[in-house]
């Protein structure tokens, strides 16, 4: 008979022991590396939280650019049925009022935009909405600086153009709550 070797002896299984640990260290590496890309959404900055009742104080309508989004996305601006298009221009021209309509905003720093949604109203016309008033503002900051410094408003703008221009022409959006479908 042929004589067995130590070599014949040793078993042919592998050491899994710490193969568990390999796949626990992995996945903690992993963990820890992975970055969770997150939603931006819409930059708001929101008034502090108070306790007391807010001041109501009466507004001139004249000041007040009312922008109300039903549950079928259409709009409507002071009082009026608008399509989105031409939002952006109507808002321009009530904040600057340059013919001094006296049914426009009385100056700039005056102008108050009102928007209001129905809970039916669709998150991609809200953004529509939202997305071409800011764009009125950001045209007028635009054509004040290129009439103050010759330059376009910007980011990389010195902080002191950009607060003039933001003093003269105040960034004022209000939203107020969303009614029920249909309501106004």
């Amino acid at each position: 008979m042929a004589k067995t070797s130590a070599r014949d002896r040793m078993s042919n299984e592998i050491n899994a022991g710490s193969m568990a640990d390999i796949a626990f260290l992995l996945l903690i590496f992993f963990l820890v590396t992975t970055t969770i890309a997150e939603d931006k959404g819409i930059t708001v900055k929101l008034p502090p939280w108070s306790e007391e009742e807010p001041d109501i104080t009466r507004l001139k309508t004249r000041n007040v650019f009312s922008v109300l989004v039903n549950a079928q996305d259409q709009l409507l601006v002071r009082g009026q049925i608008m399509d989105v298009d031409r939002l952006r221009e109507e808002a321009k021209l009530f904040i600057a009022n340059p013919y001094n309509r006296p049914d426009m905003a009385e100056k700039p720093t005056k102008a108050i935009i009102s928007l209001k949604n129905d809970r039916g109203t669709s998150y991609k016309a809200y953004l529509e909405v939202y997305n071409e008033l800011k764009a009125a503002y950001s045209e007028l900051w635009d054509e004040l600086s290129q009439r103050k410094y010759g330059i376009p408003y910007s980011e990389d703008m010195p902080f002191a153009y950009k607060q003039t221009i933001r003093n003269e022409i105040p960034f004022v959006l209000s939203e107020a709550e969303p009614t029920a479908f249909g309501e106004e």
